[in-house]
């Protein structure tokens, strides 16, 4: 009878779960989250339709009147040139979501090499990481952003040999955020590198004569990987403000639309009563913005429980 009851007992378990699996299963109750995270799916496919040529027709094509009202054809109007304000803020989303993407390849690439070796060997190599990013970290992040920018515009790498590269545009953007923005990261992989390396599956590797290098990057990282997920699912949202600061300042993207570089055209055309522009561009960020935050939010409690609630 004992065995009957243990057999049919263990038979009503349900079948275990990946790991991944059931972080989506965590994932899927929250009906919200599950919901901003298709509005940042439908920004993402718009950005690879304007990438592919999916899209008929250029941003820049004059399609009506200038400052023409919003109405069925034009449903956000036209600015000054006549130029559709819905294709601009469409073209728009390409340019913020390339940076931030290329961004956050940027900080992810830095931070999460310098704060694992830190963690894990300590002594004159830690104090070194951390000196590096405690000098970053004390220059206010904007101004840090500005100046990376500033200096890096107009300016080639590779000069004088067949790959030369210029940086303008998004591309001195997308660097300077990305050689400024590594910090937290570094920091926070630091820290947990720094609990898991005297851990016994650490020392089980180091046992098996394993070397340094390939326990941090084949054994620790894997474990501390999902704060690089959620640190990517948070900061990605800043990465896009932080273009659009820089492109309403003049140091972004300058030959091709931008929500910064709409919000700076329309800053000057709310006094003639031309307000579509203005609204087009901050509805857009703010919905992304927002969509994110809930993503990361959600992504947070799914991959990590114990900071569920705080």
């Amino acid at each position: 009878m004992f065995v009957e009851l243990t057999i049919a007992k263990t038979e009503s378990l349900p079948p275990a779960r990946s790991l991944w699996a059931e972080v989506w299963y965590r994932f899927r109750k929250n009906r919200l989250a599950v919901v901003c995270l298709g509005v940042f799916a439908f920004y993402v496919v718009l950005a690879l339709a304007v990438a592919f040529g999916l899209i008929a027709g250029n941003w820049d094509q004059t399609v009506a009147k200038p400052y023409s009202p919003p109405s069925w054809q034009n449903p956000f109007g036209t600015d000054i040139f006549g130029q559709s304000v819905l294709r601009k803020t469409i073209y728009s989303a390409k340019t913020s979501l390339t940076v931030a993407f290329l961004a956050s390849l940027i900080s992810i690439g830095i931070g999460l090499p310098l704060g694992a070796i830190a963690g894990y060997f300590g002594k004159w190599i830690d104090e070194i990481v951390v000196w590096i990013y405690s000098t970053l970290e004390s220059v206010p992040y904007i101004l840090l952003i500005l100046a990376f920018a500033f200096v890096l515009q107009n300016k080639v790498l590779f000069a004088g040999t067949g790959h030369a590269i210029p940086l303008s545009g998004i591309t001195a953007v997308y660097l300077a955020i990305g050689l400024t923005s590594w910090v937290g990261l570094c920091r926070l992989i630091r820290g947990e590198v720094i609990k898991h390396k005297n851990r016994d599956y650490v020392m089980a590797a180091k046992a098996f004569g394993a070397s340094d290098l390939y326990i941090i990057f084949r054994h620790i990282v894997p474990n501390v990987f999902h704060l690089v997920i959620i640190d990517f699912s948070l900061r990605f949202v800043g990465f896009i403000q932080a273009e659009v600061t820089l492109s309403f300042l003049g140091l972004g993207a300058k030959e091709q639309p931008s929500w910064g570089v709409m919000i700076d055209d329309a800053r000057l055309e709310l006094g003639r009563g031309v307000w579509w522009q203005m609204v087009a561009a901050t509805v857009a960020i703010f919905i992304i913005s927002l969509a994110l935050n809930i993503v990361g939010d959600a992504l947070r409690d799914s991959l990590d429980p114990k900071l569920r609630g705080r």
